[in-house]
């Protein structure tokens, strides 16, 4: 069944009591089109999850005072245009735009709703990152520290002799395929740990990780130094959680919401699925509403703040905007050649501090400190990267800068 985009048929996906077979979500595919159209909506009902509780106290978040659907321009291929065009050509869930104190924009599609919550896949990197800033700021962590200084588990793996840093950075030697067409690739052996897939068919997988600690612990090679190249590794933000588990005794769920979600006012209960020893999947398993997100994005282009409380520390925004040791591979330096990757944000430019938080199938966070820009978008694109996807919407956000100059 091919996908579709929210201006065509929509078909009936796990509709019907009990749905007909042929538009049940088949559990090896549920992340891939069609299925994820539906599935990234309601993550707790194909796997098992964890709460991520809000507070009491809902911070304000104003509602869109108008709409960009009819914002034209010129896309990437120099054709005209428009805003609302973009979100169906890119599959968009939900979208909201926060520009000059005032948010432009905010549309719901595909069945989504200001109370949904959505799967963030990597964006979940950005939210891990935040909630270990604030347990660096409490002197819980150090970023210089050996990452075995808090793991001693780790001498006999890959990670031995990497800093934290370096785990944060994705800069260490450690080798793990991300390969996600690949069943038996190592992220695809992360599917089979979290509990996100089952063993791919005909595949042996009697000797694979049935936890993400155990995947963790049996990589045991490297293929570089730390510290001399980035390379694009999820199973690092899952060293970082377990390092922030260790050292607080407890669980990722409860430390975002303490953190994170309590503090920045959030509006809705997020989610977090686990793996079979009870750990939240720090490098893609959180769902969270657009609201919510937009808060995230806020907090951080208002230097970790939020109604004059302080929710991340100033310093550990500013090092994600500046670090000095963030690398990128020569690929990404191509299109961003002032970028760097850095404490699991994506740095466009690190002299003005732009960075967003991406995830596959088309999620994405973006702050730009230089223009007074958050959006935050949400999709099911069919496949798990698109250039072309990812380049028209970054269009998009770029013609609404340059309609609404700070």
């Amino acid at each position: 069944m091919p996908s579709y985009k929210n201006s065509g048929p929509v078909p009936p996906i796990m509709q019907g009591s009990p749905p007909p077979p042929e538009v049940r979500v088949p559990f090896n595919d549920w992340d891939r089109a069609p299925w994820n159209r539906w599935t990234f909506q309601h993550v707790s009902e194909m796997m098992p999850t964890a709460r991520i509780r809000r507070g009491d106290k809902v911070a304000a978040l104003p509602t869109a005072v108008g709409s960009l659907d009819a914002l034209a321009y010129r896309s990437v291929d120099g054709q005209k245009t428009t805003f609302g065009q973009m979100l169906d050509d890119t599959y968009t869930d939900a979208i909201l735009v926060w520009k000059n104190g005032r948010v432009l924009h905010e549309s719901y599609h595909n069945c989504m709703t200001p109370q949904s919550v959505h799967l963030l896949q990597s964006v979940s990197k950005s939210v891990t990152s935040a909630t270990a800033g604030c347990l660096i700021g409490a002197g819980l962590l150090d970023p210089a520290e050996p990452i075995t200084h808090y793991l001693p588990e780790l001498a006999t793996t890959g990670w031995n002799g990497a800093s934290l840093q370096h785990v944060l950075d994705m800069t260490s030697g450690t080798r793990y395929t991300e390969d996600y067409e690949v069943p038996d690739s190592d992220v695809g052996k992360t599917d089979y740990a979290a509990g996100w897939k089952p063993a791919p068919e005909g595949v042996d997988a009697s000797d694979w990780p049935t936890c993400m600690w155990d995947q963790i612990l049996g990589l045991q090679a490297t293929d570089a130094r730390h510290g001399e190249r980035f390379a694009y590794r999820s199973i690092e933000t899952d060293v970082l959680a377990h390092a922030m588990q260790r050292v607080t005794g407890k669980r990722l769920a409860d430390l975002i919401s303490e953190h994170l979600w309590q503090p920045m006012g959030c509006e809705e209960d997020a989610t977090i699925t686990v793996d079979r020893a009870g750990y939240g999947l720090a490098c893609g398993g959180i769902s969270a509403s657009l609201r919510d997100m937009a808060r995230f994005g806020l907090m951080l282009l208002n230097m970790g703040e939020v109604e004059s409380r302080q929710v991340v520390p100033k310093a550990w925004c500013q090092d994600i905007r500046h670090g000095a040791h963030g690398l990128y591979d020569a690929e990404n330096y191509k299109d961003w050649p002032n970028g760097a990757y850095r404490n699991q944000f994506w740095v466009e430019d690190s002299r003005l501090g732009r960075h967003y938080c991406f995830g596959v199938f088309g999620q994405m966070v973006m702050i730009a400190p230089d223009s007074g820009m958050v959006a935050v978008k949400l999709s099911t694109w069919p496949d798990f990267v698109d250039a072309g996807l990812y380049k028209q919407t970054l269009a998009g956000l770029r013609a609404v800068e340059a309609a609404f100059p700070v």
